[in-house]
């Protein structure tokens, strides 16, 4: 599940039913022999009565057919430390998407420019269950190179 519209995350309640809907979707997926995840943005973590609406509907979900696609960097612009998230949820983050923002007077935007410390993040692969990372690099001017920079120094983290 790639978004959840404006309209429909106003409320807290609304984050618990979006929760049941998941399980529903997850157990759909499940007897069809595929997993349900949800892929993150940013909206997901400023508190909203008083609790974290990401956090809530993790706690609402089945691990075991609800499983997180983390976008590490909307986690990370919202603040939030992706290690938190894999030491209070481990093995339910199979999914992972690598993408960062350049730091002023950086070469480029490219993963091995940003802000977001990646060998910190990899270390931890095994305790969040990360089986997959999806470089993404929005509006590259030079996609093919790009991918195969990104690649590289992923590699070179022994991802």
């Amino acid at each position: 599940m790639p978004w959840i519209p404006p309209e429909r995350r106003k409320t807290l309640d609304d984050w618990k039913n979006f929760a049941q809907v998941f399980n529903r979707a997850g157990q759909m997926a499940h007897d069809a022999g595929i997993q349900f995840a949800y892929h993150n943005h940013d909206f997901e973590f400023p508190k909203l009565e008083g609790q974290v609406p990401y956090d809530v509907l993790l706690q609402s979900t089945d691990p075991k057919l609800v499983q997180l696609e983390i976008d590490l960097y909307w986690i990370t612009k919202a603040g939030q430390d992706p290690l938190a998230y894999f030491a209070r949820w481990p093995g339910r983050i199979p999914l992972v998407h690598v993408k960062d923002s350049a730091v002023p007077g950086a070469q480029d935007g490219r993963r091995r420019a940003g802000k977001i410390d990646w060998k910190r993040i990899f270390a931890k692969r095994d305790q969040a269950g990360i089986k997959h990372a999806f470089v993404e690099h929005d509006q590259a001017p030079q996609p093919f190179e790009d991918i195969a920079t990104s690649a590289r120094y992923l590699k070179g983290l022994e991802f």
